[in-house]
């Protein structure tokens, strides 16, 4: 993993979030072939959610998740549930990492966590990393990042353990009515169109023809481990979402990425999409579409709704960081340029049900 991190002291208080004197006691009672050596953490920069720490363990290196520091929704950032997830598809075509061990304990570290082995790969999340590549290499690793979401489609949850991993049945509906719920406590300003938006999103729920499928829940190139010599991905990351559903969702929400915030001039230098898309020299939307539909059975006709229902997650998240940035509580640069994301995001998603 390529990120900027910052170091901890060999077994010490460690890094915020991490006690590793704690954490290798408990590893010598669980998986003491990782406690052999000295332990050292280092906090992996980029994660926008729940924490990310590479670990030495000795002359080994894994990797750790936990929730975020503070009160949390335990739903929202189930340890217990990427565990699980990165397991069951250890064996299919889908790249994940190793899952190692999980700690459902609070005491440990004072949150769950769980280890992962690390993959080697780089994140993809800037033009100033894409921008060096070459047109051929852009455009393999679109289609590799598609051809690997086909895959993830195909798997059936049943032959992987995962049949009650999720509730199929009103995944949609329960969408539009998570992210409303989000909007009404985000709300600092008026938003042109947001409500009609929303109000044409929940008189209009498709009936999920292709419901039942494991969904991602947040699939796009920087939720990615990928290298380009060869070009591949390999390892899919950041799994807190993932459910049972319509496979149709990830895909809205990638080619909202890709599409709006990929064409937009409010994303560049942007903290939450910095233009990776047709504008950075990657293939178009409809070319990933294509490419998508021609690896798997999944019926992509209803997609204008489920792209209308990305734009809707996404100016809703984008509205509520506006919010906590004028409350002061962002930390970092580009959040001041966050909210210039919402308007595009609502114009598109109406654009989006009406042309269907």
């Amino acid at each position: 993993m390529t990120d900027p991190a910052v170091e901890a002291a060999p077994t010490g208080p460690g890094p915020r979030g991490l006690d590793l004197e704690r954490l290798a006691a408990y590893l010598a009672a669980h998986r003491p072939e990782l406690a052999a050596g000295p332990l050292s953490a280092r906090l992996i920069a980029g994660g926008r959610s729940n924490l990310t720490y590479l670990l030495r363990c000795g002359d080994r290196e894994v990797v750790l998740r936990r929730p975020p520091l503070g009160h949390v929704l335990a739903t929202a950032h189930d340890m217990a549930r990427e565990h699980r997830v990165i397991s069951a598809l250890a064996p299919t075509d889908v790249p994940v990492p190793a899952a190692l061990l999980l700690c459902p304990d609070d005491d440990v570290i004072g949150a769950p966590f769980y280890l992962m082995a690390k993959v080697d790969g780089v994140v993809y999340r800037s033009r100033s990393q894409t921008d060096p590549l070459t047109a051929g290499q852009r455009r393999d690793l679109a289609m590799a990042m598609m051809d690997t979401l086909a895959a993830l489609h195909a798997v059936e949850p049943a032959a992987v353990g995962l049949a009650d991993f999720g509730r199929p049945d009103g995944y949609l509906a329960r969408q539009v009515h998570r992210w409303a719920g989000q909007l009404d406590r985000s709300r600092s300003r008026p938003l042109p169109g947001i409500d009609e938006l929303r109000d044409a999103l929940a008189g209009s729920v498709p009936e999920g023809a292709n419901a039942g499928r494991i969904v991602h829940g947040d699939y796009r190139l920087d939720n990615l481990l990928a290298s380009v010599d060869p070009v591949a991905v390999r390892a899919v990351l950041d799994w807190e979402m993932a459910t049972l559903g319509d496979p149709l969702a990830d895909l809205g929400l990638l080619l909202t990425y890709w599409d709006v915030l990929g064409d937009s001039d409010a994303a560049e230098g942007n903290p939450v999409a910095d233009g990776l898309g047709p504008r950075a020299g990657f293939p178009t939307g409809a070319e990933l579409i294509d490419r998508y539909a021609g690896r798997g059975d999944v019926d992509v006709g209803p997609l204008h709704w489920h792209v209308a229902l990305g734009c809707f997650k996404l100016a809703v998240i984008c509205e509520g960081i506006h919010y906590r940035h004028l409350l002061g509580q962002t930390l970092g640069a580009g959040f001041d340029r966050i909210g210039e994301l919402v308007t595009p995001l609502v114009e598109h998603g109406l654009h989006a049900l009406r042309e269907k």
